[in-house]
Formats: structure tokens, sequence, C-alpha cells
């Protein structure tokens, strides 16, 4: 079979071996084998969310992670299972999770090449509740020039120094969309073969969406100009708009990413910076919006997210992303 026909089914390892063979086919192979860990600690911390109640698994851990935000049950075990499966990996050299303080090194001057960070569930204040929840992921080179020597040193890079990005939704599907640099690619977990398979190729983010997408309960505290947008969403001579939110970040991604529209969350006077960390979620989400076609910036300054130069591992940034038209008319009144 030939690698065009190929293209009719192919799960997502497959997938990306055939991306190797076309785009590096010098290639060791480590970089393959780091992705398929993700897919691994997917697949079963989408059997745990399927089966939540069944595993005693729902509610709160009794703890708070280093944002200070309670830790559900099911965080504690999906960052676990992503430790151990990216951990055991020769090409890792560092791990960076939402749910730990310090970057965890792996084996740094010993092979390991990748710097990995992640957030394990987003969302997953919405478990209990039974709302689509996330897995999110961003992967940089861990080079040894300047930043190879392990701890936040190797982890602070820009977003646009990501070699691949990605997240798992896990919602009335499992889906995974993944990027490293050459469109996004998206995937659907087939429980009766056990493997993500291809369901479109390239995805492109639609030019205009029509739809917002914010957390609205906050906006009295709304920098003037987003609250001149929301107001003119609501008039006539925009359309209107329609406003959705799920509050899970990887619901109102997927859903931006394939529908269109804009997700954005200003600062607040509760959260001046912003709530949203810009290592392990807003980078990755940007690079997959951008390589489908969308804009991420940090305001109206059309500042890149891309292009912010990060201070410590969990600094947080306000955030507009989504389709080009509707993305810019957020700036046009900032």
């Amino acid at each position: 079979m030939s690698p065009k026909h190929s293209r009719e089914f192919l799960t997502v390892q497959q997938h990306i071996l055939l991306q190797q063979h076309e785009k590096a086919p010098g290639a060791s192979g480590q970089f393959s084998w780091l992705l398929s860990g993700i897919t691994i600690a997917a697949k079963i911390i989408a059997d745990r969310v399927r089966r939540l109640g069944l595993f005693s698994l729902s509610g709160a851990a009794g703890a708070e992670n280093v944002q200070g935000e309670a830790q559900q049950k099911l965080d504690v075990f999906a960052n676990d299972i992503l430790l151990r499966t990216l951990g055991m990996r020769d090409s890792v050299a560092i791990l960076a999770s939402e749910e730990n303080e310090e970057p965890i090194v792996c084996n740094v001057g010993g092979g390991g090449h990748y710097v990995v960070l992640f957030d394990p569930l987003d969302g997953s204040s919405n478990i209990d509740c039974n709302v689509g929840v996330g897995t999110i992921f961003s992967i940089l080179r861990c080079d040894g020039e300047g930043r190879g020597v392990g701890g936040e040193s190797a982890v602070l890079q820009r977003g646009a120094q990501q070699v691949a990005a990605g997240y798992i939704f896990y919602g009335s599907a499992v889906s995974l969309a993944y990027t490293t640099g050459s469109g996004v690619h998206l995937f659907t977990l087939d429980n009766a073969i056990g493997a993500f398979v291809l369901t479109q190729e390239h995805v492109r983010i639609p030019q205009r969406g029509g739809i917002y997408s914010v957390n609205e309960a906050n906006s009295l505290s709304f920098p003037e100009g987003y609250r001149r947008f929301l107001e003119w969403a609501k008039s006539k001579e925009a359309g209107p708009y329609s406003s959705r939110y799920v509050g899970s970040m990887v619901a109102d991604i997927h859903r931006t990413l394939l529908k269109g529209g804009v997700f954005f969350y200003p600062p607040t006077a509760k959260a001046p910076e912003g709530k949203l960390r810009l290592m392990y979620e807003a980078n990755p989400m940007a690079m997959i919006l951008e390589q489908a076609g969308g804009l991420a910036f940090v305001g109206g300054d059309r500042r890149r997210i891309l292009e912010v130069e990060p201070r410590s591992l969990h600094q947080r940034t306000p955030l507009i992303m989504g389709s080009p038209e509707d993305v810019e008319r957020v700036v046009a009144f900032l």
C-alpha cells in the first residue's frame, strides 16, 4: 500500500512515523517514541474518565496544587500516569506539570533531548458534572546550549521554540489534536481497536466563526475594551455573535478550532495577569491555532503569545485566540 493510499486509515503512531519519513527521514525515532508515550497515557486517563464513579476518583483529593487550586483525585491520577509513561522514555530530559512546583529532571546528559510540559487534566473542577476535560502538552528541545543543564533554566523557552504541541479532549468522543509545525492533525480514539485513528488532516480554523467564548460573569472587572466588544457582539450590527463557554480550556479551544470564533481570558481585578498558564496552556494552544491558520495574542498590542519571554514555570497570561477575523475584531476594541 502506497503512503498516499495508507492515509485512508492511519493510527496516530503510523501518522507520526509517516510525518517523520516525509519531513525528517534520517531521524532516530526518539521523537515518535516520545509522542507514543503521550497517547498511551491518554488512553489510560480516558478509561478512568469514562468509568469515573467505579474507581472512586471523583471529588477533591484534599490538597492544593502549586497554583493554590484544590486538586481533584483525577488530577493526581492523570499527573501520575503522565509522569510514569513519559519518565521512562530515554528521550525525555525534563518533565514539568501544572501539579508540580518544580520541573522533574529525568535524563539530562544521558540522551534526553526533550522537555515535556503538560496540564494533566484541564478543567478538572468540571469532572464531577460529567463535563468534557482534557490534557494539554508542549514539547521543547533540550539542546544543551546554555539551557540543557536541567531544571527551570531548560524549561523557560518561548512558545515559538516548541517542536510540538497538542491536546487530548475527553468528551463524548476522545479526540487528539497535535502539530509538529506542519499543520494540525485530528484523531479520534476507536475503542474497538484501542487506537487513535486519523479523522482530519491539516485542520483549518474558519476565518470567522461568530462565537465568543469568555467567562462573562467576570466582565465587570474586564478592561474597558473587552466590555465594549461584548456590548457590540450582542448588537444587531454584529450579527449577533453567539456565546459559548464551557470552563474547560480544551473543550472551548476544540470547539473554536472546528467551528471558529474567539476565546479570550482578559486580565481581571482578581487575576491582573490573567488566569491561564503561559507555558503549558497558552503556548501549546497558540501553536495549534496558528498552525491551523488562526491568531493568538496576549492583548491589544498584538503581541504573539509565542513570542513572550517566560519568567517562571507557572507564569500566567491574558490571551485572545481563535479565528483571524474574530480575534482582530476584539483587538480593534482594545
